[in-house]
């Protein structure tokens, strides 16, 4: 991640096309010691490329990934009264947990 943001830092700075020995710079200003093979493995990798074109293309990637939401899905589909007790049983709770307070409450 340091080698990539060390790039970002140099092409925000104005250089297009930052090099292996640009991006070992930027980080040992900052007393960080780069490992070259990943640095060099790094600039091959976003060679002939913007960053907006590798934005991009992490957007693409990015969205195919799937989030949460299908165990919810799954519950609705069920419907029928198995669907309705677990409401049932939270109104319930609901009322319990009023009862905790005795009578009065913390700003009476």
């Amino acid at each position: 991640m340091k080698y990539l943001a060390a790039y970002l830092l140099l092409v925000a700075g104005g250089k297009a096309a930052p090099t292996a020995a640009d991006i070992k710079s930027v980080l040992g200003s900052v007393g960080v010691e780069a490992e070259a093979e990943r640095v060099d493995a790094l600039v091959k990798a976003l060679e002939g490329k913007t960053v907006d074109e590798v934005i991009a293309e992490g957007k693409e990637k990015l969205a195919s990934v799937p989030t949460g939401g299908a165990a919810a899905a799954g519950g609705a589909a069920a419907g029928g009264a198995a669907a309705d007790a677990p409401a049932e049983e939270a109104k319930e709770e609901e009322k319990e947990e009023s009862d905790d307070d005795m009578g009065f409450g913390l700003f009476d």
